[in-house]
């Protein structure tokens, strides 16, 4: 039996969004593949979030792998994606089973199964030993025994049918890993959350449940990744400090198992504390996120949120202090929402001083208390969904907000950012511990680097931020010689013109890092600059495996007037080119 377990693409491509776990197929998607496998299915999972920029490649792929079975992972976003898809699968072969799983399957089944034929069967809720249980039915042609399979609905001639819910597994480390099968960067080391959040479906899929695996079974899948190379991850539990001992021996399995990585974690702001700050950084962790919400304790309520905003300062701080980057993920537009608390945000933003912030438009989605309220209050039913629209935004339903005052709400916060990421970047204050200051050295630079090549370089509104980037790579260098601090000020040095100082640095980096390819190459196009060409070529002769510098060596002879190597160079140059 041939399955294919797909990630479809959303409504909306999200390219220029801050979104990017859009594109990333859930975790739980390759769990079932590995519990598939270990059964010895025939199975594959195919990270389709793109593939509508290339539709050819649909067709291509179902005729060449003829699929018994087709099952799709389904957020509300994608759901129409996995729609369309289904049905060229269907097209190509009527007999295909077409499965939908996942969250946002889960809550609009009935919708699903009532009006596309092109679903035969969604799985509710945790799908791994659901989804076994279904493959193993349809495998032995005994598709009269569905009923007996719980966590299920499926048409049986025009009747639509649903099984009694399917028991949460208790056990996590009893599934397989799906490391031994696939190659990802996001991880997961526990499963559900505790909170009450009224714009989350996590406290219905997961009936506030939080089960988690132990801490050697998340540290071996992190290590049998890090066999095949994979060095940075994202920790995508909803809460991976909601017990802070556990994810303190995390960290120190990930220490003791000499794992160099980097990683990206989510926490709540009264989940954190010294100890595990410290062991995390220890460990790798870069990027912790925080759900402040908003700045008003009367809208993080309305939201479910009712963090303390002592708590929220504290997590910032102490964050920051460790060397993590504190990301800060607002909501606006809820019930309620004015100015007066637009404002109060805006001066908790003032406060915390975060270098990252994520603002959102408050939208419905099926599942939340906040579309169970929607429902109540209106003459409105599932069939909403047969729209083609992603979610529902709260001020489009609610006559005390305007869009004008939604847009207005989003550039205020914006704004608020913009201009005080001077100060917020002069105001982070790191441990003072010989023992971090490799770690300083890199937090800092990293965080340069967002200034002067990355998601800021381009933002005209942030003032000064070739200035506040240089200032930050200074400070990365005061703590420790740091690869990308040399070369980020070395960039900024040659921008203004300032070549000497460019190569001083790169010289000195180079001390420090003699075989970085980055350093080498920088320098020789600094040489260049100084009409330096026989030194900028025995710089860049050494790196001949890039196209970079394959370039810039042809330039070299370019201007040295040896036209029969300046040919030899640039030939090989588009030869890489051409085979990257």
């Amino acid at each position: 039996m041939k399955i294919l377990l797909i990630y479809p693409y959303p409504l909306f491509d999200r390219s220029k969004s801050h979104e990017e776990d859009i594109t990333v197929p859930p975790i739980g998607l390759y769990t079932i593949a590995a519990v598939l496998k270990a059964h010895r299915f025939d199975v594959e999972v195919l990270n389709w979030s793109n593939i509508h920029k290339t539709p050819q490649h649909v067709a291509e792929t179902f005729r060449r792998e003829r699929p018994d079975l087709v099952a799709f992972s389904i957020l509300n976003a994608n759901r129409w994606g996995g729609i369309e898809l289904g049905q060229i699968a269907k097209q190509i072969d009527p007999q295909v089973t077409v499965v939908f799983g996942g969250v946002g399957a889960s809550f609009l089944w009935e919708h699903l199964l009532t009006h596309f034929p092109v679903v035969d069967v969604v799985v509710i809720g945790e799908g791994e030993y659901t989804f076994l249980n279904l493959v193993n039915a349809l495998a032995t042609g005994d598709a009269g025994s569905l009923e007996q399979i719980p966590g299920i609905a499926f048409r049986e001639g025009r009747e639509i049918r649903k099984t009694a819910p399917a028991p949460f597994i208790q056990d996590l480390d009893a599934l397989p890993i799906p490391a031994r099968y696939f190659t990802y960067h996001h991880v997961v080391s526990s499963r559900g959350c505790p909170g009450r959040c009224t714009f989350c479906g996590s406290p219905t899929f997961w009936a506030r449940q939080v089960r988690f695996r132990s801490p050697d079974n998340f540290v071996e899948e992190l290590e049998l990744l890090y066999q095949k190379g994979v060095r940075f991850f994202y920790f995508s539990d909803d809460t991976f400090t909601l017990n802070k001992q556990r994810a303190i021996a995390i960290c120190k399995r990930i220490l003791a198992r000499g794992l160099a990585i980097t990683w990206f974690a989510i926490s709540r702001a009264d989940c954190v504390n010294e100890s595990v700050l410290y062991w995390m950084r220890k460990a790798g962790c870069i990027q912790l996120s925080y759900g402040v919400e908003s700045g008003s304790p009367r809208m993080r309520a309305v939201l479910g949120k009712p963090l303390k905003t002592d708590h929220i300062k504290t997590a910032f701080s102490l964050t920051h202090r460790f060397g993590i980057l504190a990301r800060a993920y607002f909501i606006y537009g809820a019930p309620g929402e004015t100015w007066e608390t637009i404002q109060e945000t805006v001066n908790l933003l003032k406060e915390i001083k975060p270098l990252v912030v994520i603002s959102y438009i408050l939208e419905i989605y099926p599942g939340t208390q906040l579309y169970a309220d929607f429902l109540a209050r209106t003459d409105q039913t599932d069939d909403i969904w047969l729209e083609r629209i992603e979610g529902i935004c709260h001020f489009e339903v609610d006559p005390s907000l305007t869009q004008d005052d939604i847009l207005s709400f989003g550039r205020a916060i914006r704004e608020a950012l913009y201009t005080n990421l001077y100060a917020f970047s002069d105001a982070v204050a790191l441990v003072d511990d010989p023992a971090f200051y490799e770690m300083h050295g890199d937090f800092c630079s990293r965080l340069a680097m967002t200034f002067s090549h990355g998601d800021y370089a381009n933002i005209e509104q942030i003032t000064r931020r070739w200035e506040i980037a240089e200032k930050l790579f200074v400070r990365a260098l005061s703590y420790a010689p740091t690869e990308r601090a040399f070369l980020g000020l070395a960039l900024l040095k040659q921008r203004d013109a300032r070549v000497p100082e460019a190569v001083r640095l790169l010289e000195d980096g180079l001390s420090h890092f003699p075989e970085s390819e980055g350093l080498n190459v920088c320098l020789g196009t600094q040489y260049m600059n100084q009409g330096r060409f026989a030194e900028a070529l025995r710089v860049l002769h050494r790196f001949e495996q890039s196209p970079q510098a394959l370039h810039h060596i042809a330039l070299c002879y370019q201007a040295l007037g040896d036209a029969k190597q300046e040919a030899v160079f640039r030939d090989r140059a588009r030869s890489l080119e051409n085979r990257s």
